[in-house]
Order: structure tokens, then C-alpha cells, then sequence
């Protein structure tokens, strides 16, 4: 079984910055993309962020420039460093990590709780 915890929400002023965390634990061979969605109020959940394996990143053009993915392989561990923040970034953020678990045969997405951020104005 594979657990994903995140950490890191909460309130924020317009401008300000906020860290998310997450880390995958449990019976973990590899992980290969890990991720980071968004589901504001009213709509659909949306990709924010990506980052691959290699370290290769994409993210939502809406916040190109402002956040920034990064991950700790050692830890299982991705990051979302989220800068000039907007009103319109409030959403529950959910991080997705694509594991082979121990003993399975394919890559399966597990997800984590969610974690509320709060942009101000």
C-alpha cells in the first residue's frame, strides 16, 4: 500500500508565498511523474504542475513564472513553491504520484488528501 501526505496549505495575503509538501510512503519500488492539481470552487480539477522522473517540468499556463515544482527522490518527496499569489489560487491542492509498487507489474497513480489554500485579497 502506498500513502500520500500532504502538508503546507492554509491562508495567504494577495503576493505572498506558500510552500506545498508531499510525500509518498509505503511499499515504493519507483516513482516516475509526480504532480500537483488544483479544484477551486465550482470547477473541474486541473493540472498545476508536473515533474517526471528526469526531472522534466510543465506546468498550467496560468501559473507559469509564478510556482515552481521540484522533487526530493531520496525522500519521495514533491514540492510546489508557490510565489505571487493570486485570489484565484484558491483551491484544494492535490499532489499525484505514479508508483510501481513492490511486487506490481505497472505504474498506478495514487493520490493524497488534499490541502486547502487560501489567497486573500
Amino acid at each position: 500500500q502506498v500513502q500520500l501526505v500532504e502538508s503546507g496549505g492554509g491562508l495567504v495575503q494577495a503576493g505572498g508565498s506558500q510552500r506545498l509538501s508531499c510525500r509518498a510512503s509505503g511499499y515504493i519500488l519507483r516513482i516516475n511523474t509526480m504532480s500537483w492539481y488544483r479544484v477551486a470552487p465550482g470547477n473541474n480539477r486541473v493540472l498545476v504542475a508536473a515533474i517526471t522522473g528526469g526531472g522534466s517540468t510543465n506546468y498550467a499556463d496560468s501559473v507559469k513564472g509564478r510556482f515552481s515544482i521540484s522533487r526530493d527522490n531520496a525522500m519521495n518527496t514533491v514540492y510546489l513553491q508557490m510565489n505571487s499569489l493570486k485570489p484565484e489560487d484558491t483551491a484544494v491542492y492535490y499532489c499525484k504520484a505514479d508508483v510501481l509498487g513492490t511486487g506490481a507489474e505497472r505504474y498506478i497513480g495514487y493520490w493524497g488528501q488534499g490541502t486547502q489554500v487560501t489567497v486573500s485579497s
